[in-house]
């Protein structure tokens, strides 16, 4: 079976490192993957083409001229030939959009992910009108979480085309790896590292750690916070760092490709979201028996079991959340506990193995019906 995704991406996040993932371990399984990504003119980010190729996937760039340019879809129409593709499996508003306009004269099954929806900007609320609309003609819908399935169904979406298919994450990718991140901080052993992953943005709740960061410090000053990622929030998130008078222990290294080595590099993952689908980067530090603290959103609660995989707190409580870091970094059984339940809890419910092999039949059985269909069409038609 042959799979094009296709993606317009701001850089390489968790949607991207969940789709490379994917795709990966479904050529492991005998499919043919093809990643198809937007190279916009105003904002060319092809981040995760270069990280597919590095991975060993076919990538192809669809070049794109503004919001709406029907030569991107003419592009994508000749992708679906040229391949041979069964299935196009878009990801975000503007992929689906673009998809749904090249795949309807073809035999390919449409499915798309959606991963965190609808989109809270301003800006983006047309897209996720006009999306709303398109998914109802899609095949099948695949939400990351019960939440967004929730969302979807009140959005109009039949729930008979909806499924849900948590991410996944590569569990040996992230055990037994050399901590890197010490050496380029400037970190000498004896100090603790908290570590938080992710697009800076304001939903990540970035302002809330560096306000938990405060109180830890003015206990422990053996603390370094740590920002892995980049995003329009960062140089926000500098500024309010250095009001808060904590600057010099806080350091912002931007995007890592070292990711594994990361992870064993800190001693506490806190990720005080406001909002969240399912955050990849929880499900990597998890995998990597780092001892997480994140907040009751999205499906975190299902990743977190209070107490056994990691600690689990209100959004927006500064105070709680340093309660929480002070803790784990006083009590290192619990540390080693909270890990180790966390590695065996991803492995258990969290596999990229998982993930694949629910895609896999999702796109079986789609593909079947769209064929099913035809050829009854094609019986009717001879019989009339």
């Amino acid at each position: 079976m042959t799979i094009c995704f296709l993606i317009s991406s701001e850089g390489h996040y968790g949607i991207e490192n969940m789709l490379v993932t994917l795709a990966r371990h479904l050529a492991q399984q005998g499919c043919r993957c093809i990643i198809a990504v937007f190279r916009d003119s105003r904002v060319p980010h092809t981040e995760v083409a270069t990280e597919a190729e590095k991975q060993g996937l076919l990538v192809e760039i669809v070049p794109c001229n503004g919001r709406w340019d029907w030569k991107a879809v003419v592009r994508i129409r000749e992708l679906l030939v040229k391949h041979d593709v069964h299935v196009l499996h878009p990801h975000g508003y503007k992929a689906d959009l673009y998809g749904y306009a090249a795949a309807w004269p073809n035999r390919v099954a449409l499915l798309s992910t959606v991963h965190n929806w609808p989109n809270p900007l301003l800006h983006m609320r047309a897209y996720a009108a006009l999306d709303r609309l398109v998914l109802r003609r899609f095949d099948r819908v695949i939400a990351i979480s019960d939440v967004i399935a929730g969302v979807l169904q009140s959005s109009g979406i039949s729930p008979q085309k909806i499924e849900t298919i948590f991410n996944g994450v590569e569990v040996e990718r992230f055990q037994d790896a050399t901590p890197s991140l010490r050496d380029g901080i400037d970190s000498n052993p004896d100090e603790r590292l908290v570590g938080f992953v992710g697009r800076l943005v304001k939903d990540k709740g970035g302002e809330i750690l560096l306000k938990a960061a405060q109180r830890v410090l003015a206990v422990r000053l053996d603390t370094t916070f740590v920002f892995v990622g980049d995003g329009p929030s960062r140089q926000e998130l500098e500024e309010f760092a250095t009001q808060l008078g904590i600057r010099e222990r806080v350091r912002f290294v931007g995007v890592r490709n070292d990711m594994p080595s990361v992870y064993a590099s800190f001693d506490v993952v806190a990720l005080p979201s406001l909002a969240e689908s399912v955050p990849m980067c929880l499900l990597e530090a998890m995998a990597a028996s780092r001892p997480v603290i994140a907040t009751h959103v999205g499906a975190v609660p299902k990743m977190i079991i209070p107490e056994k995989t990691g600690l689990l707190l209100q959004p927006g409580d500064a105070k709680a959340l340093a309660a929480a870091i002070l803790r784990l970094l006083n009590d290192t059984a619990l540390r080693r506990r909270l890990g180790e339940n966390g590695r065996e809890h991803v492995r258990r419910y969290f596999s990229a193995t998982s993930m694949a092999k629910g895609y896999l039949q999702a796109y079986e059985r789609e593909f079947a019906s769209r064929h099913r269909g035809h050829s009854d069409a094609a019986l009717e038609v001879s019989r009339g």
